[in-house]
């Protein structure tokens, strides 16, 4: 039934792309400071999911930056101060993949403050309650939404009630250990084509602590996806690929966006983190990754 729900958003969100492509020229996807739109005469302060006119003018202020989505969905950045017309942007853009529409819109629409105040009633994955969680709370999804497509996850974890430094277990489906990783941080990567599990289709993995094995989360599964459903997830990427190959902020968040909308929440838990990583100075990626969390369950 969630999946439902979230495959029904996604197809409300495409179909009223095509109608909203024709009443603006970009969405302001991501916004950081004193930025400003000109509408007519007056300039106003620029604000995350507006939209743009062709007829608009765009300011953008020192050490400032923007990141927008045409009609036509191809993303561009906006780094260097100074006046943008609108209409000389949209100029430069080339054709794009309309496709691209339907997951920004998501995001734009799951990051609105109306979003923000429906945010219990996600639809997404439910979080383990405290006493299911074991002593360290790990921010991986539950069983059901475990799949993974890329071959690196990002498995990060609360270090507030035990500290570190950690071992990260992996054990395969009959609870052999299959690696042990020691860390003094609260996150680490988790590379599925390392030797020692490569040959695994799931994993467990538990995170305790490494003075006192006692205090240990409760194991998480991470399982690659079928043959069939990772071509499946190919051909939709493939899309899409063409305009978000480029390694920056903006095109992460568009991936994590694509990679929710397919309930691959491990992968766009990395997807974020490479936004975040990439822009760290801009706060709207690091609110989206945090929206997202509470959104489908994985934080409180």
């Amino acid at each position: 039934m969630k999946t439902r729900k979230l495959t029904l958003i996604f197809l409300l969100f495409a179909s009223s792309s095509v109608v909203l492509a024709q009443d603006y020229a970009f969405k302001v996807l991501a916004n950081k400071g004193t930025n400003e739109v000109k509408s007519g005469e007056s300039w106003q302060p620029l604000r995350t999911g507006a939209s743009l006119r062709s007829s608009d003018e765009v300011k953008l202020a020192d050490n400032a930056y923007i990141g927008l989505v045409h009609a036509s969905g191809k993303p561009m950045e906006l780094k260097q101060a100074g006046n943008y017309k609108v209409s000389e942007l949209a100029a430069k853009i080339g054709a794009g993949s309309s496709v691209l529409n339907k997951y920004t819109d998501f995001i734009l629409s799951s990051n609105s403050a109306e979003a923000k105040k429906n945010k219990l009633s996600a639809t997404g994955a439910v979080h383990r309650g405290d006493s299911e969680a074991g002593a360290i709370k790990v921010y991986l999804p539950e069983k059901q939404y475990s799949s993974i497509f890329n071959p690196v996850a990002i498995v990060n974890w609360d270090g507030t009630k035990v500290a570190g430094p950690y071992v990260v277990t992996v054990k395969n489906m009959f609870e052999d250990e299959l690696t042990k990783i020691e860390t003094p941080e609260n996150s680490i990567r988790i590379d599925l084509s390392d030797p020692k599990i490569s040959s695994e289709n799931a994993i467990f993995v538990e995170v305790s602590s490494k003075t006192d094995a006692k205090q240990v989360s409760q194991p998480y599964l991470i399982k690659k996806l079928s043959v069939a459903d990772q071509e499946k997830i190919k051909k939709l990427l493939g899309e899409i690929s063409t305009e978000v190959q480029e390694q920056n902020a903006l095109n992460k968040l568009i991936l994590a966006g694509f990679y929710e909308g397919n309930n691959l929440f491990i992968d766009a838990i990395t997807a974020y983190e490479e936004a975040v990583k990439l822009a760290p100075d801009v706060p709207t990626y690091k609110e989206a990754y945090d929206e997202f969390m509470l959104r489908q369950g994985l934080k409180k």
